[in-house]
């Protein structure tokens, strides 16, 4: 039971991580598309295309807040995660899903409205940035959520 416990202290920073590697990567590549159109139209390259690429990241910064406040005390307890090991397993997989899964889809809004802003000529943007929240706010939740199902 202790070494689930301490799996579970480092599964919310990876899985965040991972999270925000895959939304970065396909607002990424969409950003680089539209940007090569609009080097080959001669137009002025858009930089909010990189404030839509950047917004997964934020799930890997939640991640680790939440793998610090995890380990905060309990890490040298062994009798805590002996007996709460599959607790925190549990509580960290729930977390790291909601991370990875809100940075991920997060990404994929970025990308569909970087190509609305390439072809709307930039007007999708504030919209853009509001779908985009609400799957933040996913994230923030997850992360919040498991600070009430922790064991004292």
């Amino acid at each position: 039971m202790e070494l689930l416990g301490q799996i579970g202290y480092a599964l919310p920073l990876g899985m965040g991580a991972v999270g925000s590697a895959l939304g970065i990567g396909a607002a990424g590549r969409a950003a680089a598309g539209a940007w090569a159109k609009e080097a080959r139209e001669g137009k002025r390259l858009n930089f909010l295309y990189i404030v839509l690429t950047s917004m997964p990241l934020s799930q890997t910064i939640y991640g680790f807040i939440i793998m610090l406040a995890l380990l905060k005390d309990r890490v040298y307890q062994p009798q805590f995660n002996s007996t709460y090991g599959g607790t925190i397993l549990s509580i960290a997989i729930a977390v790291g899903l909601g991370q990875l899964s809100s940075a991920w889809i997060q990404g994929v809004i970025g990308a569909s409205g970087i190509r609305a802003m390439s072809e709307g000529e930039g007007k999708p943007f504030v919209f853009c940035i509001i779908a985009m929240g609400i799957v933040e706010t996913v994230g923030l939740f997850s992360a919040f959520f498991m600070f009430l199902m922790m064991p004292s």
